[in-house]
């Protein structure tokens, strides 16, 4: 087990949590607005809603889920023992920061073979999954595959990011899909007390 060093100040935990917020602020100025409108689109038109990710990508498509299902959308977690099968007029929602993952590309390219339709959440819109989707909500972000650099980087006293992996894609996802459930509370004029009525009263 590594040695515990004191905390005196907790600068890189400060630093992180600065880092992450000015990150945050950068992608919200940039974001492309006519994929988030054809995101909304995607959603309203579908049946149901299947969301999927790997890894902590994987949870922020859980949190998602639930909210889109207190929202009143029919909403569904790929892997999930009761998630039933996707059929052509669904949405099958992918979130990958490098877009290569590949058990969710695979899943992606079974979700176009169905003819559902793909909305993937990445940081790389030319990769596997960006390619093959119909939209793509581009987040910037370091993805697990610059863990290499990153390392070396941070080695040499190079590297400012304090985040490690893909902390900052996934951080980011989860807030843009959080701001993207506060928009479908604007546009569908529902209210808290609507989200509460459908939250779980078993657990």
């Amino acid at each position: 087990m590594k040695e515990r060093t004191s905390c005196d100040e907790c600068d890189h935990l400060i630093s992180s949590m600065e880092l992450m917020a000015n990150h945050l602020l950068d992608v919200a100025g940039g974001l492309d607005q006519d994929s988030i409108k054809q995101a909304i689109n995607n959603i309203f038109d579908a049946r149901a809603i299947f969301v999927m990710g790997a890894g902590r990508s994987g949870l922020v498509g859980k949190a998602f889920a639930m909210r889109l299902m207190h929202l009143g959308f029919t909403s569904y977690v790929v892997g999930e023992s009761t998630t039933p099968a996707v059929h052509k007029e669904d949405l099958v929602v992918a979130i990958s920061g490098s877009g290569e993952t590949r058990s969710i590309s695979d899943l992606g390219h079974i979700a176009k073979e169905i003819g559902a339709t793909l909305l993937t959440i990445t940081s790389n819109k030319d990769s596997t999954l960006g390619r093959i989707s119909d939209t793509v909500a581009e987040i910037a972000g370091r993805t697990k595959d610059d863990a290499g650099g990153y390392l070396e980087r941070h080695m040499k006293g190079e590297y400012t990011h304090l985040t490690p992996l893909g902390t900052s894609f996934e951080i980011t996802s989860l807030v843009f899909l959080d701001a993207l459930i506060a928009e479908l509370i604007y546009i569908t004029g529902a209210s808290e007390a609507d989200l509460k009525s459908r939250h779980a009263k078993l657990e």
